[in-house]
């Protein structure tokens, strides 16, 4: 009897090893299928040429860069804490609460590209309105042959501090066709769908107190420079006060 109850727990923990072993892989693929679905992907060949221009497009959204979050952390069975610091750590590079931040990876074989001053050869659509990018990979500006990739940002907000994507359903990135001789007559688009995307989602937990901290640090520095300026204002005219009105009692008294 022991041996048969020995026997059973045997393979029921078999069976359970197996059932988590293959649960691993499920939580994978759901990750890799929200990965993908933020990835875009166009290839241009041309008949005798040399090879392939491969561009390859990803729009870091919230459900992205969340996802993008749990792939690293099981795959590095990262702590709680290092979790955080990871968090915080790429939030703080990506700058999502001020911009619109895009990955592009450019694998070209065939001709050399010259694409700068390159925030001349690329923009990106919100309804009707087009925006240059705020900043970008500078090694974009510099001749392209083989493999290269790099951010570029994009403004969240207009002049007035408005969310840019409010009420928007989907955005266009597009690239001048004149990016290399493959490209004729048209640019290149990549567009997403972005209704429901919800940045400040991210912006919660210890990451996102640390890098309000960060903020407020950065604004304290600044209030604190512009009151050392205005200080210094006002002591230039604390002393031309002084100095007119000992003018004027000087010529009072004559």
């Amino acid at each position: 009897m022991e041996g048969k109850r020995i026997t059973r727990l045997i393979g029921l923990s078999v069976l359970l090893f197996g059932m988590l072993f293959t649960a691993v892989p499920g939580f994978a693929a759901d990750y890799s299928k929200t990965l993908a679905k933020w990835t875009r992907q166009q290839t241009f060949r041309e008949p005798g040429a040399i090879g392939p221009l491969e561009m390859k497009v990803t729009y870091y959204s919230a459900e992205y860069v969340q996802a993008l979050i749990e792939t690293e952390a099981e795959k590095n069975l990262w702590t709680k804490d290092e979790k955080e610091n990871y968090t915080y750590q790429l939030l703080k590079t990506l700058n999502m609460d001020e911009m619109i931040p895009i990955h592009v990876e450019f694998r070209n074989y065939g001709p050399s590209m010259h694409m700068a001053p390159f925030d001349e050869q690329v923009e990106i659509w919100i309804g009707r309105k087009k925006f240059k990018p705020v900043d970008y990979d500078k090694r974009f500006n510099f001749r392209l042959q083989g493999d290269r990739d790099g951010m570029i940002y994009f403004p969240r907000y207009d002049e007035k501090g408005k969310p840019l994507l409010e009420g928007v359903s989907s955005v266009k990135l597009s690239f001048n066709s004149g990016i290399h001789m493959y490209i004729r007559g048209s640019s290149v688009d990549f567009i997403w769908d972005v209704h429901k995307d919800k940045p400040e989602s991210l912006y919660a937990g210890r990451a996102a107190s640390r890098l309000e901290l960060d903020r407020l640090i950065k604004r304290i520095e600044k209030l604190n420079a512009e009151k050392r300026d205005l200080e210094n204002k006002l002591n230039e005219l604390n002393n031309e006060l002084s100095s007119v009105n000992k003018r004027v009692d000087e010529l009072q008294k004559q």
